[in-house]
């Protein structure tokens, strides 16, 4: 099997679990050194066995909450200093906390936008410091299909995930010429953690709303931040893929 990444170094926000923790390992699989970030650093030393099980890249996680300036802040340059280059970033790790209008709480805007918008502008900001240097990069924005066509009671979500799409589109057209891919995935419904918590009668309602007829995998995300990662993209940039099965809202 061809790697994609060989001598690639990647960060990958989220990675403990779930989506992040897919993608991060398939980019293990493809060759790459990963940067797994999570809120700590023990929930990161599963994926982090399973990662040096496929590969012997010097892979390095990171425990820190990227909603947190000043945490993120310190976790950049302290990074600086152990990587000489970064090739991709994806930003994955974000949170869900649905609310009815007029049952939205002022924390639930402040947490949920600072963690899904402005971390992600945040380390946009970050890779581009290390990308720019070589002229070559990319970034992968996990956005969401509630970003592009909205929901009940995710007012906020969608909100914090529609400017994620907003971000891409405009990293896309400021970065292209310094050699830098900006794109974004729009997952539907993935089977993760989240989605096991449904009760029955809402997780069958969900499969109803997917044409292909079943709950995506984070695995059928991950190989769409592979592909956006890799060279076979190489002239792809600005665009927002949905990975839905063909689901509607």
């Amino acid at each position: 099997m061809k790697k994609e990444l060989t001598g690639k170094t990647a960060w990958v926000t989220g990675a403990s679990r779930g989506i992040g923790r897919a993608i991060a390992l398939a980019f293990a699989q493809h060759g790459a050194r990963v940067i797994m970030c999570a809120r700590t650093k023990e929930a990161l030393f599963s994926t982090l066995e399973e990662a040096r099980k496929i590969s012997n890249e010097n892979h390095i996680i990171l425990g820190y909450d990227v909603g947190n300036v000043s945490q993120s802040d310190k976790v950049f340059r302290e990074l600086c200093k152990e990587i000489k280059h970064l090739d991709v970033l994806v930003n994955n790790a974000g949170i869900l906390d649905d609310a009815l209008t007029g049952m939205i709480t002022q924390q639930q805007i402040s947490d949920t936008l600072g963690t899904n918008t402005e971390a992600v502008i945040r380390h946009v900001q970050y890779a581009t410091r290390l990308m720019r240097k070589a002229h070559k990069g990319c970034i992968v924005n996990i956005s969401s299909i509630v970003g592009k066509q909205g929901n009940i009671g995710q007012i906020v979500y969608a909100a914090s995930k529609a400017a994620v799409i907003g971000i891409t589109l405009s990293a896309a057209k400021e970065l292209a010429p310094f050699g830098i891919r900006v794109n974004a995935i729009a997952p539907g419904f993935i089977n993760t953690d989240l989605t096991k918590n449904l009760s029955s009668h809402i997780y069958q309602e969900r499969l109803k709303s997917i044409k292909m007829g079943r709950i995506g995998e984070p695995e059928d995300v991950a190989d769409v931040a592979l592909f956006l990662a890799s060279s076979l993209s190489r002239y792809v940039t600005g665009q927002v893929i949905g990975v839905d099965g063909g689901m509607q809202i």
